[in-house]
């Protein structure tokens, strides 16, 4: 994947992944810069905000996690949903 933001740099989806990618390693803090740098591009992206959502869960910081909740509300989609559930408590991150 760095290879693909390097030919295709600043795409939200390459981000998305490099900011997942960094999440799961347990590295939050370039998993949030990368998931940050796609929403400077694309500041709906439904992924990035559920992927930073749960970043923000597992890092305590429900006002932030609250805060791309509300980003994803009304788009009735998915990551909304799992996302609600991931703050609430009622599920783990699916991911």
């Amino acid at each position: 994947m760095v290879k693909s933001n390097k030919k295709k740099p600043n795409k939200p989806d390459t981000l998305n992944y490099l900011g997942f990618t960094s999440r799961k390693l347990g590295d939050f803090e370039n998993g949030e810069k990368y998931y940050l740098q796609g929403l400077a591009i694309d500041p709906k992206h439904k992924g990035i905000n559920e992927y930073l959502g749960e970043l923000y869960v597992t890092t305590n910081r429900i006002d932030l996690a609250n805060e791309r909740l509300e980003i994803l509300k009304g788009c009735n989609c998915e990551e909304y949903e799992q996302l609600k559930a991931v703050i609430s408590g009622e599920k783990a991150s699916k991911y």
